[in-house]
């Protein structure tokens, strides 16, 4: 994870990471008239940014797609809720760059359940990130904020994705702005167990996800059972603990 803070220091990185906040606020800000929860979330198209520019720009993507989201929140949705937006869509741009690697962009072809495991990956954590902040404050069911969150992320990043990648990959090859070649080596080097990471932010994401639903929605239950919140934390702790590892 160190190349989150260390790519502050490269001029490029910063002008990145402006660059996909403002595309992502701007192609938001549109959409917040046809609302899907009011005041809360809307139709986002823009939810293809966060997966691409994080994929194309790493660190600089995740950071542009928590600001982007931030500005855009501005505009009717501003609230409790967007503290848990921003590191929802931070977490929807840092996992799936950190999942994939350095598998070719250009090549989505041979690399599809990789692409699909990513984009699932960080649907499922901004949903619960999301999902688990507007419970803790009973602003929404849980069930129901997760579940708009997480197809607005999944189902755009799977349509326009692999469409939006290939316009723009060998573009932002030919112009080298790949973030892994902006970056100094020192600044790119992996978590202290990035495979454990991996294993531990599925764990908190998909398990939080699941079990939150299950919940909410009476399909499980047991006596004395505590808050949705408190039940959820230890899974939120897998993925934070996770994302740090990678």
């Amino acid at each position: 994870m160190r190349e989150v803070w260390r790519m502050w220091q490269y001029s490029t990185m910063v002008v990145l990471t402006v660059l996909t906040a403002g595309i992502f606020a701007a192609i938001l800000i549109p959409f917040k008239g046809i609302p899907l929860i009011p005041g809360f979330t809307e139709l986002r198209p823009a939810n293809v940014i966060p997966l691409v520019f994080g994929l194309l720009f790493g660190p600089a993507g995740a950071w542009g797609a928590a600001f982007g989201n931030l500005i855009g929140d501005f505009f009717g949705t501003l609230g409790i809720g967007t503290f848990f937006g921003f590191w929802g869509n931070f977490l929807a741009a840092y996992l799936p760059y950190k999942m994939w690697q350095n598998r070719p962009l250009g090549q989505l072809q041979g690399h599809r359940l990789p692409f699909l495991l990513a984009v699932l990956l960080g649907g499922l954590a901004c949903a619960l990130i999301v999902g688990f902040g507007v419970e803790a404050f009973k602003l929404l069911p849980f069930s129901l904020i997760v579940a708009a969150v997480f197809i607005n992320n999944v189902l755009i990043a799977l349509l326009l994705g692999p469409f939006l990648l290939k316009l723009l990959a060998p573009r932002v090859s030919r112009w080298d702005l790949y973030w892994q070649e902006l970056m100094d080596a020192e600044d790119l080097v992996p978590g202290p167990a990035p495979r454990l990471g991996l294993i531990l932010a599925w764990l908190g994401a998909a398990g939080g996800f699941a079990l939150g639903l299950a919940l909410t929605l009476g399909f499980l239950y047991w006596p004395g059972q505590p808050s949705l919140p408190i039940v959820l934390t230890p899974f939120l702790i897998l993925l934070l603990l996770g994302c740090f590892l990678l």
